[in-house]
């Protein structure tokens, strides 16, 4: 079925806009939030890492394109601490993708209803 935009009401067009913008939204959030769980699972992995290793053993870290030494646990601590960060936002955003993906669903049924009349 093909829908002529012109044959619209302005609600209808109005209620079309509204659930393009929640899709892009949807696909925006989903995004970071993948981009998230990387960094999130690089951070774990990073720890894991540091714990494994002596402490008399240098380290470094990364700074844009250059490695910089480092103490293991100033560089632990700041690792568990990206960690936290990490996964605070990443419960935010997955909170945020539900409340849009409902938010999707609602205005689907809605826009079905008013093409279906």
């Amino acid at each position: 079925m093909t829908i002529n935009i012109d044959d619209l009401n302005e609600e209808q067009k109005k209620k079309l806009v509204n659930f393009n913008n929640l899709k892009q939204s949807l696909d925006f959030i989903t995004s970071q939030r993948l981009q998230f769980e990387t960094t999130l699972r690089d951070t774990e992995l990073a720890i894991e890492e540091l714990e494994k290793i002596e402490p008399e053993t240098p380290v470094y870290k990364a700074i844009g394109g250059i490695l910089v030494k480092s103490e293991k646990n100033k560089l632990l601590d700041e690792k568990k601490s990206l960690k936290v960060t990490l996964e605070m936002r990443l419960k935010t955003l997955k909170q945020k993708e539900e409340r849009v993906k409902t938010q999707l669903e609602t205005m689907t049924k809605s826009l079905q209803a008013d093409f279906q009349k």
